[in-house]
């Protein structure tokens, strides 16, 4: 098995505690860097980190995990900051402090050439694939890396930082057409596209390139969609602690599939068991509090 490349953000996600707020390690990409390691899934993790504290902090967690940092780079600038507010259900929502930060610091100059290292797979998305002028820098880079390995896409919408619908469907949707595979939240697909059913969107993307995609129905469940296929699991029931990196857990467990046997096995029977392991996998992240995924043992 080859390495895999997870690039986007790593950030500190400050989580109201009493009076305080605390911070805690994020960012949907590092979340997922850190799931595919805990699944002994050999993960390197692309992105720049800053040299303040809470930088040393983000690449001291992904160490932790097992994460890989070769191709990190290493900057002044500060870490992005997110602030987050807990509804009573536990789910999050979030306010950013983006600008010249090293978080979104992505140049070509020092992403890593996918020509002579030849990755098993690239899975990129969340704010890094909107917001620019990164996003377009790595749009460019990721063409080039789907010329030798496939590309997942998890768009995680966060309306908080491009509240602009049309702007945020114009790039979710370039990323898509270079995507082999898609993992996406039915709320993402009800904000991106709110007239729509969930099946027609999903049929629409299928169309624009993408041979897979998962859906995410929360604690519906989720399904996964190929051509003419579609095949639903039902979630694990446990009891929350809060909802964070319940997504990018499904995520690594999509990548660990396709990385494993292909994606093109990926269909019924196979299909169904990749599903069923990631809602299992799911419901362990969700029954913890913060993006804490579970270790292979703890799922096998």
């Amino acid at each position: 098995m080859g390495q895999v490349w997870v690039a986007g953000e790593v950030l500190i996600d400050l989580i109201p505690a009493g009076a305080d707020r605390k911070p805690i390690v994020g960012g949907g990409p590092a979340n997922t860097a850190k799931a595919l390691s805990k699944l002994g899934v050999n993960t390197q993790f692309i992105d720049g980190i800053s040299t303040d504290g809470y930088g040393q902090m983000a690449k001291d967690d992904l160490v932790t995990s097992g994460v890989k940092l070769d191709y990190v780079k290493y900057s002044d600038k500060p870490t992005c900051l997110a602030i987050v507010s807990l509804s009573e259900s536990g789910s999050a929502t979030y306010e950013f402090a983006i600008e010249n930060t090293a978080t979104f610091d992505f140049t070509s100059s020092w992403l890593p050439n996918a020509q002579t290292e030849q990755p098993a797979l690239l899975h990129i998305g969340t704010l890094a694939t909107v917001i620019e002028p990164s996003a377009s820098v790595l749009f460019e880079w990721a063409q080039s890396v789907a010329k030798v390995a496939p590309i997942v896409f998890d768009p995680n919408i966060r309306p908080a930082v491009v509240s602009d619908r049309k702007q945020y469907l114009m790039q979710v949707e370039r990323w898509v057409s270079i995507s082999s595979a898609v993992k996406v939240s039915d709320e993402d697909l009800k904000w991106l596209y709110p007239t729509l059913e969930i099946d027609q969107v999903v049929n629409n993307w299928l169309a624009k390139g993408p041979s897979l995609i998962v859906v995410t129905y929360g604690d519906k469940g989720l399904a996964g969609y190929r051509q003419g296929e579609k095949v639903s699991v039902d979630a694990v029931k446990v009891k929350v602690a809060d909802t964070v990196g319940a997504g990018d857990t499904v995520g690594a467990i999509l990548v660990e599939a396709i990385v494993k046997d292909g994606l093109d096995t990926l269909s019924g029977v196979r299909l169904e068991t990749m599903l069923k392991r990631a809602a299992k996998a799911a419901a362990i992240t969700v029954s913890r509090t913060g993006a804490n995924p579970p270790s292979k043992e703890e799922i096998d």
